[in-house]
């Protein structure tokens, strides 16, 4: 739908008629007392005509040119279609694990062998694209934690963000109480209804200078709610000098932990030993925190007053042209 979003200043249209009107231009010349026909004169009146002809042009292009600047003055836009869009209200805080053990091979993406990392962002890509209408912020834990993109309605930029994330780039131990402690922080200004943390480690706390469990019990405190994922396969067949032997790639897996924090905190604790389990957990949490039922219509504004500020200024170089032409000796 076509709307003009000033369209008071439509008043202005007529000004250029009343200063015509109430403010004549005063003429120079005085008629002669005597004049002499010859054939020169004749020559001098087509002369005149013809520039009273282009001065009417002028005139007209004058117009015109007022008449777009005004009604591009009044900001001409196109409403487009309402759309809905989905309020839920939710800060979620997404905190990654960057330790040097993300890089285990142990889990399979389309039957091809992937570390932990690559699968944690293949399938937490799915279920941030899946949060429109939240806030979501993120979170990357090594050795220190470190606060990768603030809370935000730019999903798209926090998925860039993860997938550009690289095992060592927080350090090679792992700081849970850190990550817990950085969440708490920037989630300290939301509402005491909407804060969650998403953790994904697949080790024990080995740096850091806060304790997971009391970190725990002061996002507990504060009303922060924490759901807590362990990644690893507890069976990996691992081939050596000596034959094939089976291993436990997630011995160090700190499954007492990271069950205390979130049980501490009102949230859970998920096992995730492959990439279809890591999937059944995101699709769980989307059930554990729903997007809202509250919508908000809004309707796409594209302005349009360039158009006529376009032409306009294409017309005034038109008369500036042809006023050139005439004035030019």
């Amino acid at each position: 739908m076509f709307e003009l979003e000033w369209p008071w200043v439509l008043l202005f249209l007529p000004v250029p008629l009343l200063v015509y009107y109430l403010f004549p231009a005063q003429s120079d010349q005085q008629e002669s007392a005597l004049r002499v026909p010859f054939i020169d004169d004749f020559r001098f009146s087509q002369a005149v005509s013809l520039s009273s002809d282009r001065h009417s042009w002028l005139k007209i292009l004058a117009a015109l040119v007022w008449c777009l600047l005004v009604v591009a003055g009044s900001r001409p836009q196109w409403l487009g279609e309402s759309v809905s869009i989905n309020i839920s209200g939710r800060d979620l805080m997404l905190a990654v694990d960057l330790s040097d053990s993300m890089r285990i091979g142990d889990f399979k993406i389309k039957n091809q062998e992937v570390n932990r990392l690559t699968a944690t962002k293949y399938v937490a890509s799915q279920f941030i694209e899946k949060r429109r209408g939240d806030r979501l912020g993120l979170i990357l834990f090594g050795s220190q934690a470190y606060l990768q993109a603030p809370l935000t309605f730019d999903i798209k930029t926090i998925n860039q963000l993860l997938q550009e994330s690289a095992i060592g780039l927080a350090g090679e131990r792992t700081a849970i109480g850190d990550a817990i402690g950085l969440s708490l922080k920037r989630l300290d200004s939301s509402p005491e209804t909407s804060r969650v943390l998403i953790l994904i480690t697949d080790g024990a706390n080995t740096a850091g200078e806060v304790a997971p469990l009391k970190a725990a019990q002061l996002a507990a405190e504060r009303k922060l709610k924490i759901y807590t994922i362990g990644i690893g396969a507890d069976e990996q067949i691992q081939t050596t000098w000596f034959g094939v032997r089976k291993i436990n790639p997630s011995s160090q897996l700190d499954e007492k932990t990271l069950r205390a924090i979130a049980d501490t905190t009102g949230g859970r604790y998920f096992r995730a030993r492959d990439t279809e389990e890591l999937e059944q957990i995101y699709q769980l949490l989307d059930e554990l925190e729903p997007l809202g039922r509250d919508q908000q219509s809004l309707r796409p504004v594209n302005a349009l007053f360039y158009w006529p500020l376009a032409f306009a200024l294409v017309l005034s170089l038109f008369a500036y042209g042809a006023s050139y032409r005439r004035w030019k000796p």
